[in-house]
């Protein structure tokens, strides 16, 4: 595709008015600090937005559709858009959505090049580096910064076709935020982000103790920074902005790396600009870059982890219908288990339609039990399953009796217990319905599972989330690069279950003596300080490993906002009514 420039002000009459109006507006904001003032509050900004795409084929119709979805008038909007080197198909994409959308923005100058890979040898993957490739895109973003302040557009963004901006409003509001330089805050699936907190004398980062904070919302604001990349927006109506650049010889005494984001962070403090990054409001994500020598699939991988970061709370990253065709996802299997199961309460559809997108990203095709819930339990019901409280439990936290909520969660893995003894299952995986995936899931499964085979490991249950209680060490299995043996713990998120694991728990008939299932677990693997509890379970050979580190986390954590327990949030145990039962 050739360069394209379709500007919607080429009268040459109100050009020359507008040039005239410029350099008076310049020459006030000399006057008045460095800020342009609107002629009425009413007035929308003007932004030029650049985009940057090579090999971005996967993130593209994400990317795209978010785009098209923000809050902002498209007509004081102009895409500066380039592309080039690509192996995929991220020019056919990008030219079927420029041709659809251009009419739509205030103007499009796009170059699209259908230049060759750039490689030195077969081991230089997509994600190489070389000082060439870093001084070609210090001159893309260079032409796009120098291209907006010709056009005297009041703003450019900067924004990496990996980055998912899900906030729609996030250019209005970075725009009132009123800085020079603002980067929204970014997430990703680990502690990766779009901002440094800290660098070294030899422009390294440094990771300071404000980094997680901020990442984690702990504190919430605009902070300066030394560093932001990957979506900024530069406000060109200040004076002080003409001194912002990607060429490091146009900063003063610059004896850094060619590094375009760290060139322009050096630009920006020398010239006095603070550096802003803002995490007010979840505004999106950023893909976690690929190491030196990945391949293309390694980045479609950590898209789907990231897709999945994005589940924990909110819909599934949109795609147009114009892009839907270039989105793809895995045939879904068992993983080579009989069986993979996930417990859901029929009163919580929106943690069934959550992890079935989930099973999409990842490939999993899951066997959903409606799990017993506790607040259609009571008296009659506990009757009717047989089922009498241990007489010494109590709570060890809230020193109370079990909730009808924990004794419905019981009873839902018991009924998975049931089904994998009735059917034979030899292997099968149990997932609760208020997880989210660490990276690499599912390869991390299947490397457990060729270990246990590998190193023949006899094995009743594998857990895969957990709360661990006890600071005592817990050792590795022998020869094991994935496996603890499990000491004490909390809660059920999600483990693996053998045959004879599943027989054993049945075996142990836990409905005589009930308890908490993620109590009544450790009790069986003889791993429970409790020693009057283990009293009534003779029978204590569950052999319990763990992963290492844990493959599945809960979404929320007590007291985080967005926190729901069906077990806590529920009536307690009549214990009247038990005694009576126990003396009939």
């Amino acid at each position: 595709m050739a360069t394209r420039v379709v500007d919607r002000l080429g009268m040459s009459r109100i050009f020359v008015r507008f040039v005239y109006f410029m350099i008076f507006a310049t020459l006030f904001c000399e006057s008045t600090g460095g800020e342009v003032q609107d002629e009425s509050e009413d007035k929308i900004p003007t932004v030029v937005i650049a985009i940057f795409a090579r090999n971005k084929a996967h993130t593209l119709p994400y990317f795209l559709t978010l785009l098209e979805r923000l809050e902002y008038p498209k007509e004081r909007i102009s895409l500066w858009v380039r592309s080039d080197h690509n192996e995929d198909n991220t020019l056919e994409i990008l030219r079927k959505w420029l041709s659809s959308v251009e009419g739509s923005y205030h103007s499009v100058n796009a170059e699209l090049l259908s230049s060759p890979p750039t490689r030195l040898g077969d081991e230089d993957g997509p994600a190489h580096w070389t000082p060439s490739r870093f001084t070609h895109i210090i001159q893309l973003r260079e032409e796009a910064l120098v291209a907006a302040r010709q056009m005297w557009t009041d703003y450019i963004w900067f924004l990496d076709s990996d980055v998912f901006i899900v906030n729609p409003k996030t250019l209005q509001l970075l725009i009132k935020k009123g800085h020079t330089v603002t980067a929204p805050m970014l997430k990703s699936d680990g502690l990766y982000s779009n901002f440094w907190c800290g660098m070294t004398d030899e422009y390294y980062y440094l990771r300071t103790d404000d980094y997680k904070p901020t990442l984690n919302r702990e504190r919430i604001g605009c902070f300066d920074v030394p560093m932001v990349h990957s979506s900024v927006l530069i406000n060109l109506r200040r004076k002080s902005s003409d001194n912002l650049t990607f060429i490091r010889s146009k900063v003063p005494d610059y004896e850094g790396p060619n590094d375009d984001i760290i060139i322009f962070a050096l630009a920006a403090n020398k010239s006095g600009i603070p550096l802003y990054i803002c995490n007010d409001e979840v505004y999106g994500f950023v893909m976690v870059p690929l190491e030196q020598g990945d391949s293309l699939a390694v980045d479609y991988t950590q898209l789907t982890n990231l897709k999945l970061e994005v589940l924990v709370e909110n819909p599934p990253l949109p795609v147009s219908d114009l892009l839907s065709e270039y989105v793809s996802y895995p045939l879904q299997d068992t993983m080579g288990f009989d069986l993979v199961y996930m417990i859901n309460l029929l009163r919580r559809p929106e943690r069934r339609i959550r992890m079935n997108n989930c099973f999409r990203e990842l490939g999993i095709h899951a066997y959903v039990i409606n799990g017993v819930d506790g607040r259609k339990l009571n008296e009659s019901s506990l009757n009717e399953w047989n089922i009498h409280m241990m007489p010494e439990y109590s709570d060890p936290y809230h020193k109370r009796p079990l909730t009808m909520g924990e004794v419905g969660c019981f009873l839902s893995h018991y009924n998975i217990w049931r089904h994998v003894v009735e059917n034979g299952f030899r292997e099968v995986m149990v997932l609760e319905d208020d997880i989210r995936f660490e990276p690499f899931f599912r390869q991390k499964v299947l490397n457990i599972m060729a270990e246990i085979r590998e190193l023949n490991l006899h094995w009743d249950l594998v857990y895969l989330g957990r709360k661990r209680l006890h600071e005592a060490e817990e050792p590795w299995v022998p020869g094991s690069r994935y496996l603890v043996t499990a000491g004490y713990s909390y809660w059920t998120l999600g483990y693996l279950l053998s045959q004879s694991g599943a027989r054993k728990l049945l075996d142990g008939k836990p409905l005589r003596n009930l308890v908490p299932v993620d109590e009544y677990l450790p009790i069986l693997f003889d791993k429970h300080p409790q020693v009057t509890w283990k009293g009534y379970f003779p029978q204590r050979d569950l052999a319990a490993f763990s992963a290492a580190p844990l493959l599945v986390y809960p979404t929320h954590y007590t007291g985080e906002k967005g926190y729901v327990s069906d077990t806590e949030d529920s009536t307690v145990i009549n214990e009247r009514a038990e005694r009576v039962r126990e003396d009939l």
